[in-house]
């Protein structure tokens, strides 16, 4: 049984917007304290926007929409919390555990409750090296009717194979003031994109239509991050490439892989791409909340 914490069950029934985030970048992505910067970042912007948001998670083996203050806080300490795909969640329940969505799992709970958009850093994909490793975030994107913001893939990465699989799945990728592919970190990659908008009110547009059709998958609105803090392209593929050396050599596989590479380029970029995560999210956050607002005017 999902839970929604009273005032984000309320506004979904009323059909005031909501806007779903994922917990994994909380309880593993980035480090204490900046976590915490983070969760404040986000839950302001999606509010200054207009809608409420709502962290997915399982809580002491319950499934949910929102955390209350304790929760969120035993997430932010990260003590136990595992990192949780959509295949998860039940066994993450049954187990009684705390359970940090990733991108897949987030959306499974947010189209359980109700919830139409949903805001992320940057998705999975095909990691580099290995086109069988792929993420389970691809699936879910293809199969869940939500909109995504995100700075595109992250940039640890294939994002050229990454976008061909995104192409292969019918998943909408469009561009939020750009015909370039973001590359998290990066403000361009050189991989281009067919779509483009200039505002809310034309993703949810877009979004509505999808819907009305009933055509499956995710509207995947993929926004450059903010220019003050990007990083070059080919700084973050040097520092990418010398992060995927020490993993070989450290052993580093499976879930632990991500949040190893993206500690090894903060490292390597003296805390830039760290500042460049947090930007990000907080951008993210504000324009699906936005979409969110846009949304509701059209129902």
């Amino acid at each position: 049984m999902l839970r929604r914490l009273h005032g984000i069950a309320a506004a979904i029934e009323h059909g005031q917007p909501v806007v779903a985030l994922e917990t994994s970048v909380l309880a593993q992505g980035l480090p204490i304290p900046h976590n915490a910067t983070a969760a404040e970042a986000m839950d302001r912007a999606v509010r200054e926007a207009g809608a409420l948001p709502a962290l997915t998670a399982v809580a002491g083996g319950v499934p949910t929409l929102g955390l209350t203050s304790a929760e969120l806080a035993r997430f932010l300490a990260r003590d136990g919390v595992r990192k949780i795909g959509a295949r998860d969640i039940a066994p993450c329940a049954v187990a009684g555990a705390d359970g940090a969505t990733t991108v897949a799992a987030a959306l499974a709970l947010a189209h359980a409750g109700g919830v139409r958009v949903f805001a992320t850093g940057g998705i999975g994909g095909v990691h580099r090296g290995a086109p069988y490793d792929e993420s389970g975030d691809l699936l879910a994107l293809a199969r869940t009717p939500l909109v995504v913001t995100c700075a595109g893939a992250k940039s640890i990465l294939d994002l050229p194979a990454t976008l061909e699989r995104l192409e292969t799945l019918n998943v909408a990728v469009v561009g939020w003031g750009t015909d370039e592919l973001p590359g998290f970190f990066t403000r361009t990659t050189g991989l281009r994109i067919a779509h483009v908008v200039d505002g809310a009110e034309a993703v949810a547009r877009m979004a509505r239509t999808q819907w009305s059709l009933g055509l499956p998958g995710a509207i995947l609105v993929v926004i450059p991050p903010p220019a003050a803090t990007a990083l070059a392209q080919a700084e973050v593929d040097a520092a990418v490439g010398r992060a995927l050396v020490e993993a070989e050599r450290a052993g580093v596989r499976g879930a632990a892989l991500t949040p190893f590479l993206l500690g090894a380029v903060v490292a390597a970029t003296g805390g830039r791409s760290l500042a460049a995560n947090l930007a990000l999210l907080e951008q993210n956050a504000r324009v699906a909340g936005e979409i969110a607002v846009a949304l509701g005017h059209l129902a």
